[in-house]
């Protein structure tokens, strides 16, 4: 089994292990079975391998490693957590010095995995106005500014892995992030947004870095290639 298809496996797994065990207000239960399952599965199959998971002690031995995973057990805890909500997903990503190389992102409520190994297809150009993926419970802070720049349409949803697949799904065109994340929230959904075709940066537009000595990433940009130009310049003008 190569390494895409590990990880759309292992994450259509996990996806199924929480469909299973969901419960309202389950989250906590969610982020911890999931990570088991995920570091068993993963550990079975590249032993050599070293793992960097949001639910678990950073080993900092991963810093030795060329090949590190990146997963994020339950990304939207709290949406999980809110039945009928399927704003959530699994996050499985492999960094090869540094970079994304393989990533699958499982939306469990949809019984979807989208994945590097087969790269999803980027929707059609929807007329209109810009539509903006903002977190529905914290808004960060590029938000307002791009919202009037771009005169665009906000679309609150949860997950950070569910925003990136939405653009890619074409039920939105920007998602955009400041105030803070960590490695684990951006990893796989970067990897399979790329492979769609779509831009990933920094806000300034410089590259990704992944398995940093610090794992947090302070922002992110995923959009359809045709605005890159555009949203860029608008976060330029950000006082």
């Amino acid at each position: 089994m190569d390494d895409h298809t590990l990880a759309a496996a292992v994450a259509a797994q996990a996806g199924a292990l929480l469909r299973k065990i969901r419960t309202p207000g389950g989250g906590r239960q969610g982020d911890r079975e999931s990570n088991e399952l995920l570091l068993r599965l993963l550990a079975h199959a590249r032993p050599d391998d070293a793992i960097l998971s949001e639910e678990s002690a950073d080993d900092k031995i991963r810093l030795t490693h060329d090949r590190v995973w990146i997963v994020d057990p339950l990304d939207g805890t709290r949406e999980y957590g809110e039945p009928p909500r399927d704003d959530w997903a699994v996050h499985v990503a492999l960094t090869i010095n540094g970079t994304p190389a393989v990533g699958a992102v499982a939306l469990p409520a949809a019984d979807l995995v989208l994945h590097t190994g087969e790269p999803p297809k980027l929707a059609a150009p929807v007329p209109g106005p810009v539509r903006l993926a903002v977190s529905r419970t914290r808004p960060p802070a590029c938000t307002d500014h791009l919202a009037t720049h771009l005169d665009a349409t906000l679309v609150p949803m949860g997950s950070a892995g569910a925003k990136a697949m939405a653009v890619i799904r074409g039920d939105v065109d920007v998602y955009a992030h400041s105030g803070g994340q960590y490695e684990w929230d951006s990893c796989a959904p970067v990897a399979v947004a790329a492979a769609a075709g779509l831009h990933v940066s920094r806000l300034d537009g410089t590259p990704l870095h992944y398995n940093q000595p610090n794992p947090y990433l302070p922002d992110l940009l995923i959009c359809r290639p045709e605005l890159t130009h555009t949203v860029l310049g608008a976060l330029r003008d950000i006082d």
